[in-house]
């Protein structure tokens, strides 16, 4: 079995060999495991540090974010022939130790994607706040996890690590769209095709003075996070998405039409309260138009889940004879 660990790095010359070095060289049923960096524009030695300590790069010279290069990394595991790929952030936050315990119910083929879990406690297994985690990113990441569990019908721990693994089948159902960040998205993509999820329990080491490279401030991290969420579950959910937004309008128009209608039954005219029955009426008839709305996404629906088989089917075509000759 063939592991690729991927690190995607912008300017982390500072750590990125100590991580490499400390990437395990044998792992039980791993048969051969490939270090790569993928370099999004960094202006220090990242890339020469890197291929110094035994990693095979990808670097353009600029910054396309990490989504762009998630995506890159995913078709490289696939290209490359990996049963298992396993992305880890390049500042040491994580153990590169603990990639065997990550990847371990990949290898008894008991999941198919593994996400890190940083607020369980490895050896306690009580839930906390990892240390010199910010409060607003813990309870940020804890919302998150709750309305992608809730939409998804499945229970996660942590939707936004960045430390995964991933198996082929996983590699192939990943078809992500976000230009901000992959976390959310995968996890809703994943669940949504029915796709076997396991949370690790992982080590986290949170640096006070750092400054995160994808989350700038609380706002945009929030909004965000909260965009990708609700794109995923309209393009994989529709009919739920737009019934329950229509619900939520049409529950608040049912009120002022039955508050209207008992007013005038007491006092038998509409005055002075006219313009709560004419807002009801334009509530239920704008959650009418939004279930309409649904029903054509839910056709939609289903020629979304043809093109991600389409989809599905061509990367095999395409990295399937890769795989086998570079294995």
């Amino acid at each position: 079995m063939k592991l690729l660990v991927v690190s995607i790095c912008h300017n982390e010359a500072a750590t990125v060999g100590e991580l490499l070095d400390r990437i395990p060289v044998k792992i039980q049923d791993i048969t051969q495991i490939e270090k790569w960096v993928i370099d999004d524009g960094s202006r220090d030695d990242t890339v020469k540090i890197a291929t110094e300590h035994g990693a095979q790069v990808l670097s353009d010279g600029m910054q396309k974010r990490l989504a762009f290069r998630f995506r890159q990394a995913t078709e490289l595991a696939l290209s490359r022939g990996a049963e298992v790929m396993v992305n880890i952030d390049g500042d040491l936050q994580f153990l590169p130790e603990e990639i065997p315990d990550l990847i371990e119910p990949i290898v008894e083929n008991k999941a198919d994607f593994v996400a890190a879990d940083r607020f369980t406690d490895r050896e306690t297994g009580t839930i906390r706040r990892p240390e010199n985690m910010p409060v607003a990113k813990y309870w940020s990441n804890k919302l998150g996890t709750a309305i992608l569990g809730r939409l998804s019908g499945q229970k996660f721990r942590d939707v936004t690590c960045g430390f995964r693994a991933y198996n082929r089948e996983a590699l192939y159902a990943l078809n992500l769209h976000s230009a901000y960040t992959y976390t959310q998205e995968s996890f809703q993509v994943l669940a949504m095709k029915r796709l076997r999820i396991v949370a690790a329990p992982v080590t986290i080491k949170y640096y006070p003075d750092r400054q995160s490279r994808v989350v700038r401030n609380f706002s945009q991290f929030l909004f965000g996070s909260a965009l990708n969420i609700l794109r995923a579950y309209r393009d994989y959910a529709p009919l739920k998405f737009f019934g329950n937004l229509g619900n939520f309008f049409f529950v608040i128009g049912l009120g002022g039409l039955v508050f209207t209608l008992v007013h005038w039954i007491v006092t038998g005219g509409f005055s002075p309260y006219k313009f709560i029955g004419f807002g009801g009426l334009y509530f239920v008839s704008f959650a009418l138009l939004v279930w309409v709305i649904g029903l054509v996404a839910d056709m939609f629906d289903r020629m979304l889940g043809n093109q991600e088989r389409i989809i599905e089917r061509l990367k095999r075509l395409e990295y399937e004879d890769n795989g086998k000759r570079k294995k």
